[in-house]
């Protein structure tokens, strides 16, 4: 019998899955592990962290399938994506804290080289925009902060890597420094056109291309585990970067199909095909997956807040004990108050780009209490989503209606999924298997083996587990979304 192992190591926790020979979840483990806020708008991990509750579990989901490291055929590989580490290649040990994608200290540098008049090479070069988001300035700021890492670099001591590269780095045993098309298209520092780390941005930011791994397609030879770290030796032959993995997991193999993932933050993919499009409303052009050397491009809009908000009311505000409560409080929220909350608590992505800017909440009473924060919790993220699709609908010519497959934690919740279709005015498909993110990643690597199906022989396997559709009418949804766009241009008239 087949079992792939799909390793996804997220941002708040680290979780292993093992997938059976019909690519269903039979066995998981999941740690969560702690956010450091250094200062104001900075996020940080401690690599160690990443590094532990990913072996865990690894070990955790073995032991719940009961199979040993020898019963499992690959290693698959989804991860955060940007989060930004620089270690040492000869003791392994890292230099600074992972940085992560949520970050938001390197904006003075991103604005010194819009002000150089740099935006337009690199968004031509790397489908990006100049932001604290990616990882290209989160290395130099290693690089010119932290004592001795700009001599080492320079000296070919340092290497650089995201999430995935560093684990694969680890897991092997330092054999093998590598990363796949997906991650080095979210660096700012990758020629998506060519396929090759770009001199000319590496120039701009001081990054020595010596650091720099390899880049290989999604479904490849990574190299081999460790046999001492889970009993036997196991091939590593699948990688790509969370929402790339998400959009593989859910079949969206075709060009205009759409998925949307709701984690900590939420991330729209549009498939584009073999054309990369430069987007005229600010969302990035990326690479959707990368098979036998051809990249398949996108376009992606990244909310940083989604389910994050609702960490937020929990663990900040301490007016719920659970996610799951939020619904049941939403639906009780009294209707005749329309609090909106702008959940900015890094600045605000797509189609914004604003890192100055922080969170607000509109229309608070006397009465507001945690069921309405609950229900403008939840309602934030379908009022960004929808940010989101307007810019793609401008950026490129959908075929068809539009129909947007779900996937993330937040989808458990009917009450946020029926606000979204209504806010969009569009239906969304909630698929049978909820985990597309680890499931692209298994997939990626039985694939590769041969024991998964082709593309379209996945695709075929894709199943919807319900639809919602919208319940209200266009009055209504365009009557609140007004009411967002004023929230957001009040929060934006903050950072003046």
């Amino acid at each position: 019998m087949t079992h792939i192992l799909a390793i996804d190591q997220g941002t708040t926790s680290s979780r292993a899955i093992v997938f059976d020979g019909g690519i269903r979840p039979i066995a998981s483990a999941q740690l969560e592990f702690e956010q450091h806020f250094p200062q104001s708008g900075w996020v940080e991990h401690d690599p160690a962290d990443i590094w532990v509750t990913t072996v865990e579990t690894c070990s955790g989901a073995l032991a719940r399938a009961k199979l040993s490291a020898k019963d499992i055929d690959a290693i698959g590989i989804t991860n955060q994506r940007e989060t930004t580490l620089v270690w040492n290649k000869t003791t392994g040990e890292p230099v600074y804290n992972a940085i992560v994608w949520q970050d938001r200290r390197t904006a003075a540098i991103c604005e010194e080289l819009k002000a150089g008049g740099h935006a337009q090479m690199v968004q031509a070069t790397t489908g990006l925009l100049l932001d604290p988001y990616f990882s290209g300035t989160k290395i130099k700021w290693i690089l010119d902060n932290v004592d001795g890492a700009r001599a080492a670099a320079e000296a070919g001591d340092l290497l650089f890597g995201t999430v995935d590269c560093y684990l694969i780095w680890k897991l092997t045993g330092g054999k093998v420094h590598a990363t796949d098309a997906t991650n080095a298209a979210r660096t700012l520092i990758y020629d998506i056109h060519n396929g090759v780390w770009s001199k000319d941005v590496c120039a701009l930011l001081g990054i020595p291309m010596s650091m720099l791994p390899e880049v290989k397609d999604c479904a490849a030879d990574f190299g081999e585990t460790d046999a001492d770290l889970f009993g036997a030796a196991i091939p590593i032959r699948g990688v790509a970067g969370d929402q790339q993995a998400a959009t593989i997991g859910q079949a969206c193999f075709e060009a205009g199909m759409l998925k949307s993932t709701y984690g900590t933050g939420c991330f729209a993919l549009l498939n584009t095909g073999d054309t990369p499009v430069t987007s005229q409303n600010r969302l990035l052009t990326t690479i959707a997956y990368q098979l036998d050397g051809k990249p398949t491009y996108a376009l992606e809009g990244a909310i940083f807040i989604a389910g994050a908000v609702v960490q937020w009311l929990r663990d900040g505000l301490g007016i719920i004990n659970d996610a799951s409560e939020t619904a049941a409080l939403a639906d009780a929220a009294d209707p005749g108050q329309e609090l909106i909350l702008v959940p900015a608590f890094v600045g605000l992505g797509a189609p914004y780009w604003n890192p100055e800017a922080r969170g607000a909440v509109f229309g608070l009473t006397r009465g507001s209490g945690p069921k309405e924060f609950s229900r403008a919790a939840l309602e934030s993220v379908g009022f960004q989503t929808r940010d989101l699709l307007e810019a793609m609908q401008a950026d490129f010519d959908f075929s068809g209606d539009t129909v947007l497959r779900v996937d993330g934690g937040m989808i458990a919740s009917d009450w946020a999924m029926q606000f979204l279709s209504d806010i969009l005015g569009a239906p969304v498909d909630r698929p049978v298997v909820a985990e597309s993110t680890a499931k692209g990643a298994a997939w990626l690597a039985g694939m590769q083996i041969g024991a998964y199906p082709d593309m379209e022989g996945f695709a075929a396997t894709w199943e919807k587990e319900s639809q919602f559709t919208p319940k209200q009418d266009d009055s209504w949804r365009e009557g609140r979304y007004a009411g967002w766009q004023k929230a957001i241009n009040a929060t934006l008239a903050m950072t003046d």
